[in-house]
């Protein structure tokens, strides 16, 4: 592996050299950069190589550095790409925690209120949780986030000031260092692993932070701490000595004593002012309702210092002012730091519409007593306080809307040697691949004609990418398609977001040979065995099939070289005759290029990441396998799966050979577990 000259804290490493347009793109965008320029915007066509780009840029600044994606399978895409490129550095994945997400709701016309109900995925908490702990520790920081990095997530200087150092040598009584972890929201479990618990043994302190997927061994002797380790959940083998280590808090939502008497007394008078505009207004249900939920939270968080929906407390916890923005992701980063928004024909109109939506539910439920005031305040940043937050931004897309393009030719229009309009066009791709073909043709018999595309692609070992509109279309044609023997998936919202990228995984591996989609399998997404883009219903027009949503979809298949584009449509929009004019465009520069300089078209070879996948720290919390044996002298072969079974069947056959049935019956289950993992 080669070595590319990077900044004082980033060492992009890969065997890739920067070709076509990708020389004048990164050099392009670090002068901009280091000229000040607060706006750029980077044009490029799907697979040119923008996150390579990215990656170059990150490495000749050198600054921490965020980068937005909107949606959750593109950042885990992202993510497992900049940890390829930076494997040395700091890279995390920053995205929404909820497999299922209830927002607390009340619907005023039929008087339900709806109470917040959410599955955490515990994963991805870890994720967040390392996210922050990174910017606090590090500065070869990047971060790969969602939009979620614009709504609330508590004080970073709490977050910081709150972490509990521990030093080798100490002295500290044990009941003093669980007051310290308890002060932090680290609870005590001496039962099973569960990420933000610590567990006690004797004088052997094993805690489980939730930002890290080992576990932080700490051994006393008396009141004097012997040694610091970080141990493998699994086998738990020693994989690293420390003299002194920071645990960082369990949870973002943390304040001071100090600060949580003050914001109770706040609480308190906000309520009964609150209490008596309702009963002044003959509002006598909601002042009840209000006063009644309001003294139960102030309970608990005297009681625990903290409480179901902290978060809508957050304003006074705070200590802001009323109306003032929160603290979000954007707020753990330093001053001098680089932002870039993949893919932002999408992303900026997703943070635009944020704030609305959440402003609108909150204020039927303060309006009708479920939440104070100030819970108004727990939401997600307003545009305007987002772009304050932001120092410097490179926007990437293959489809940039006219608010990049402004904003980047006001801001770049005084430096030298810089395009004229602002825009850093990326056309010609490393490979020298080029735009797909495209036809159109009409409805009539098209499941048949697509089944026969399909096909012919499957004798060719390619994949096939099918587009509907709606969710319901997705599921009932592949269901279809598996009815006739294809090798099928659909691919929607409703698919956890893990799952998802394992479906895109399998999609690359040949599990799969067709992929039924929505808007999902448009933007960013890296499937270069993928040949043919089948879109029904491309007549229809609106959103899911606009020009940039055509150009962003047929993208798809400019990674093969033979990518083929068809539409299904019975007329001609204007949406559909835009698209098909810039992809000819953009093609036609491309075959120019190659035929000038006697390029060839080279498909695309990638390695298939297993991105996300299942960490040590939750096999060994679902094997459970200190209940099942002592497996404190294991090496690190064990982590081996024929391993794994391998004890667990020795285990299995002694409980059966005493007639513990139960036990056995237990491991059984459990290495059926193993091997379908």
């Amino acid at each position: 592996m080669g070595s590319i000259k990077s900044g004082d804290n980033f060492n992009l490493i890969s065997k890739y050299k920067p070709e076509g347009d990708q020389p004048q793109a990164i050099e392009t965008l670090t002068l901009g950069l280091k000229e000040g320029a607060k706006h750029q915007t980077l044009m490029g066509v799907t697979g040119s190589g923008k996150t390579f780009v990215m990656s170059n840029v990150i490495a000749n600044i050198g600054k921490p550095t965020l980068v937005i994606a909107h949606n959750k399978t593109l950042a885990a895409q992202l993510a497992s790409e900049f940890k390829n490129y930076f494997p040395n550095n700091a890279v995390a994945y920053f995205v929404s925690y909820y497999d299922y997400y209830q927002p607390e709701a009340y619907i005023p016309t039929k008087d339900i209120y709806i109470e917040k109900e959410t599955r955490v995925n515990e994963e991805i908490e870890k994720y967040r949780n390392k996210a922050t702990q990174f910017l606090q520790s590090r500065n070869d920081v990047i971060i790969v986030s969602s939009v979620s990095c614009i709504y609330g997530l508590g004080s970073p200087d709490e977050y910081n000031e709150l972490k509990v150092l521990i030093t080798r040598n100490d002295k500290i009584k044990r009941h003093e260092l669980f007051t310290l972890l308890n002060n932090i929201q680290y609870s005590r479990n001496d039962i099973e692993y569960q990420r933000g618990t610590f567990r006690v043994k004797g004088d052997i302190i094993e805690i489980f932070p939730p930002y890290e997927e080992n576990i932080i061994r700490i051994e006393m002797f008396d009141d004097e701490i012997e040694s610091i380790t970080l141990v493998d959940p699994l086998t738990r083998s020693i994989i690293e000595n420390y003299s002194e280590i920071y645990i960082y808090p369990a949870k973002h939502y943390l304040v001071k004593d100090e600060k949580i008497k003050k914001a109770i007394v706040n609480i308190r008078k906000e309520m009964k002012d609150r209490v008596d505009h309702f009963k002044k207004n003959n509002q006598l249900v909601e002042a009840q309702r209000l006063e009644q939920r309001v003294k139960f939270d102030l309970e608990m968080i005297e009681e625990m210092g903290y409480c179901q929906g902290i978060e809508n407390y957050s304003r006074h916890l705070e200590g802001r002012a009323q109306g003032s923005a929160p603290y979000t992701l954007l707020d753990f980063f330093p001053k001098d730091y680089l932002l870039i928004i993949d893919e932002s024909h999408m992303t900026i109109p997703q943070i635009r519409g944020m704030y609305k939506g959440d402003y609108a539910r909150k204020k039927t439920l303060v309006d009708y007593g479920f939440r104070l005031p100030s819970a108004i305040d727990n939401r997600p940043l307003r545009f305007d306080e987002f772009e304050k937050k932001v120092n410097q931004v490179i926007y990437v897309s293959a489809t940039p809307n006219d608010f990049e393009i402004n904003i980047s030719n006001i801001s770049t229009k005084n430096l030298k040697n810089y395009p004229k309009n602002g825009i850093v066009e990326q056309i010609i791709r490393p490979t020298k691949l080029v735009d797909p073909t495209i036809e159109v043709r009409p409805t009539k018999n098209q499941i048949d004609d697509i089944k026969k595309e399909i096909d012919k692609r499957i004798k060719k070992k390619e994949r096939t990418i099918v587009i509907t509109l709606t969710k319901k279309m997705a599921e009932e044609l592949s269901t279809y398609f598996k009815d006739h023997n294809l090798k099928t998936q659909y691919l929607h919202s409703e698919i956890h977001t893990i799952e998802r990228t394992e479906i895109l995984r399998d999609l690359r591996l040949g599990t799969y040979d067709v992929l039924v989609g929505i808007n999902l399998l448009r933007e960013g997404l890296d499937l270069p065995e993928v040949s043919l883009m089948i879109i029904l219903d491309a007549d229809k027009e609106g959103f899911l099939r606009s020009k940039q949503s055509l150009i962003q979809t047929m993208g798809r298949v400019a990674r093969h070289v033979s990518g083929n584009v068809i539409m299904y449509a019975d007329i001609m929009t204007e949406s559909m005759t835009e698209a098909i004019k810039e992809t000819t465009r953009r093609r036609n520069i491309q075959l120019r290029y190659n035929k000038e300089y006697g390029f060839k078209p080279l498909g695309i070879t990638k390695n298939i990441d297993v991105q996300l996948e299942r960490s040590n720290y939750n096999k060994a919390k679902d094997l459970n396998l200190e209940e099942i044996s002592d497996t404190k002298n294991l090496d690190s072969n064990y982590l081996d799966t024929k391993d794994i079974i391998a004890k667990l069947k020795k285990q299995m056959k002694e409980y059966s050979d005493n007639m513990e049935f139960e036990k056995a019956a237990s491991i059984r289950d459990k290495i059926r577990e193993i091997k379908l993992t």
